[in-house]
């Protein structure tokens, strides 16, 4: 009896497993579109050293250009600013000065000192939220990974204006060559080092073109970099807050219908022929027209936008060319607003512009006889597609 109910178990699983593969026509394929984006970010440094992690904290500006070429790889042009810091922990104590042969009391403390820097670079930029969850333009997370190089231009490492304790290091150097407390590699001027770059990045989506983010980055670059000789390569590290705003259409849409079923041709193999007299026609035959279907294109817009989008141009020429190949034939367009968005206000406007914008290209651009095309407007009253971002979308029946 228990193998039996297991039996029926698995022919239950199995019937809906392969229900829920089958897919729901139909659908809306989005179609990622190369876009340009800006970046503005704010936060704070900490450069490595031996001294109170407090005392390596500076501010750190960062302002980028990107371009986002497919749903997973980018490029971006970022300059990263502002300061970095450095210090040496002095112990006191009795050091042997062997040029006098006696020892030397030296005192004790920090001495700490900072610069500023501009660091211009490029990044490649990897999304892989895209990467393994599938292109989404309407995900509200996304993480990413970068790594690149670039250019540390340095200045202002003066004793008199950003030192502090200039004279306790005068006090213990040259006594404290050793270890970390080399400062052979102090420089003055303006200096230009290359740098390594990595890290991470998560964005925040809170409007269709405006992300939040945070940004982690590590920085690598020559051990001459602080001013310290440590016999191995100097690091700082950025963490920033900011806000992404992405310039153009990041996307198009397409609508996929359901496939044709496939048409079974069962062949009757006739055994006996019998004839029959012809029944007798009381009224004239009459030949009948099989009803042909309207033609239909949907054309789809961005949020709050009466713009035909470049990837639904082509759908606006295929009214044009059904409405000259008959010239008998008329075409109604009615516009819709998603009810997610705005006010129904606002909507109705969205919707009757969006109706206006297909019939003026298909006047303008196409010569279509405006007596020949109606239009129609709901706002966001009536929703003709489940998913909410297709419903800003201006509809064409041509008949």
């Amino acid at each position: 009896m228990k193998i039996k109910k297991i039996l029926m178990s698995c022919l239950l699983l199995a019937g809906v497993l392969s229900a829920s593969a089958q897919e729901q026509y139909p659908k809306t394929v989005y179609d990622h579109n190369p876009y340009w984006y800006l970046q503005i970010q704010g936060g704070a440094q900490y450069t490595l050293g031996e001294i109170d992690f407090k005392d390596l904290i500076s501010p750190n500006v960062q302002v980028a250009v990107g371009r986002q070429f497919t749903p997973v790889f980018g490029l971006r042009l970022a300059v990263n600013a502002w300061q970095s810091r450095a210090g040496i922990d002095f112990a006191s104590g009795n050091y042997w000065n062997a040029a006098t042969n006696q020892f030397v009391a030296l005192p004790g403390g920090t001495t700490k000192w900072k610069w500023n820097y501009v660091a211009p670079g490029l990044d490649a930029t990897f999304n892989l939220s895209n990467l393994f969850c599938g292109f989404n333009p309407n995900r509200i997370f996304n993480f990413s990974v970068f790594a690149g190089l670039g250019a540390n231009i340095g200045w202002g490492m003066d004793k008199e204006k950003n030192w502090d304790n200039v004279n306790l290091l005068a006090a213990n150097y040259p006594y404290t060559l050793g270890g970390n407390q080399n400062t052979e590699y102090v420089w003055e001027g303006t200096k230009v080092r290359m740098y390594g770059r990595a890290g991470v990045a998560a964005d925040f989506r809170v409007a269709e073109n405006v992300s939040l983010g945070l940004e982690v980055n590590a920085n690598t670059l020559s051990d001459r970099y602080n001013g310290k000789k440590a016999g191995n390569w100097d690091w700082y590290f950025n963490a920033l807050v900011g806000v992404k705003i992405d310039l153009g259409s990041r996307y198009s849409t397409r609508t996929i219908e359901a496939p044709k079923p496939v048409e079974k041709v069962v062949e009757k193999v006739i055994e006996r022929i019998v004839e029959k007299p012809v029944p007798q026609q009381i009224e004239p035959t009459r030949a009948f027209e099989a009803k042909k279907e309207p033609f239909r294109r949907d054309v789809f817009f961005t949020i709050s936008s009466v713009i035909i989008p470049k990837g639904e141009q082509n759908k606006v020429k295929e009214v044009a060319e059904y409405l000259q190949a008959n010239p008998n034939a008329t075409v109604e367009i009615t516009g819709y607003a998603d009810k997610g968005t705005g006010n129904a206000k606002i909507n109705r406007s969205l919707s009757q512009r969006r109706a206006e914008s297909v019939k003026n290209a298909l006047v303008k651009k196409y010569k279509i006889a405006a007596s020949r095309i109606k239009t129609d407007f709901k706002g966001d009253t009536v929703q003709p597609f489940a998913v909410n971002v297709e419903n800003r979308v201006a509809i064409c029946i041509a008949d």
